[in-house]
């Protein structure tokens, strides 16, 4: 088969299309024939290996363990094992995997579910990771209710543009905070009022904020809350060659003690009932990818470095 490899740490120079064998499904495993997958900041952080503390993560200290990058799929399964009996080859699904910039990847039946009939293969691959990181962080960590005020810092990114949907779908009151070009996106999300950050500042009066931008201040973002209102940081950009972004949410954590606004940080998961919650949106109506362009297998390169950059509207999928 086709994949997008890499053997060493490093840009995108690194990425190489080349012929790798099929994987086996064995007694568990679902291969499934990718159609599409989904490109997301970490992985440019998995392909170069920074921060450093991803590699003492499991992922590889000199190398990467796992040659081929790409979380998010959608496909049709090729083959399952003796033990599967909930999908079978033919079945059209969506989920994660080690290594969807390929023709064909392995994962198992926790990871995946039958793909939305409202989607389209590119526009289910660009579900998964980004979306669990929005669900997980407005339900879970920010605990969003009715009537709340909500703000999504980086409204119009791959995660944000999820939040903006779902927090909507849990009756929140959303506010977008956003750049020039992706204002009339997020408007169209439903968000209530669209803050263009190079031309004015949000207020404040927000129950709960989820910052996905990672350059503003704890001390800025705790002025836009209420006095007991929740802080959820997800992602963001950092110089830190060792701990990079996670360094603010350390810093949120050993303030959390001392304040009454909840500070809290998000390390998402890929979890089997959250992706049919996902799905059961998607169905419903309440939750659409926004899919800002695709490129070939051969050209993941680019595309790694498009999302790199930081100006996508939505997601960038690759089409296999």
């Amino acid at each position: 088969m086709k994949a997008i490899a890499q053997n060493e740490y490093g840009s995108t120079d690194v990425l190489t299309l080349t012929d790798l064998p099929e994987p086996e499904a064995g007694p568990g495993g679902v291969v499934v024939r990718i159609r599409a997958a989904a490109v997301d900041p970490g992985v440019w952080h998995l392909m170069e290996g920074t921060p450093y503390l991803v590699r003492l993560m499991g992922f590889g200290v000199r190398r990467p363990k796992a040659r081929v990058r790409g979380l998010d799929f959608a496909g049709v399964v090729h083959a399952v094992g003796d033990d599967v009996t909930r999908f079978r080859p033919g079945d059209e699904v969506f989920g994660t995997c080690q290594g969807s910039f390929a023709e064909y990847a392995l994962t198992t039946v926790d990871k995946i579910a039958r793909k939305p009939e409202r989607l389209g293969f590119d526009e289910a691959a660009a579900v998964p990771i980004s979306a669990f990181t929005a669900l997980q962080a407005l339900r879970d960590r920010g605990r969003v209710a009715p009537r709340q005020k909500v703000l999504v810092i980086g409204a119009g990114g791959g995660v944000g543009t999820f939040a903006v949907q779902i927090a909507k779908a849990f009756g929140a009151e959303v506010d977008g905070v956003c750049g020039t070009d992706k204002v009339d996106l997020v408007r169209s999300l439903g968000a209530n009022r669209v803050f263009d950050y190079t031309r004015e500042e949000f207020g404040g009066g927000y129950d709960l904020i989820l910052d996905t931008a990672g350059n503003r201040s704890l001390a800025s973002l705790r002025k836009a809350l209420t006095p007991q209102g929740t802080l959820v940081l997800v992602g963001g950009e950092s110089d830190g060659k060792w701990i990079g972004a996670v360094g603010r949410n350390v810093r949120a954590l050993l303030l959390g003690p001392f304040v009454k606004q909840k500070l809290r940080g998000l390390f998402s998961t890929e979890d089997q009932d959250d992706l049919q919650t996902l799905r059961a949106l998607v169905e419903a109506g309440k939750l659409t990818p926004v899919i800002d362009r695709a490129y070939s297998l051969a050209e993941v390169p680019e595309a790694i470095r498009y999302v790199r950059e930081g100006h996508a509207r939505g997601k960038v999928v690759i089409t296999v």
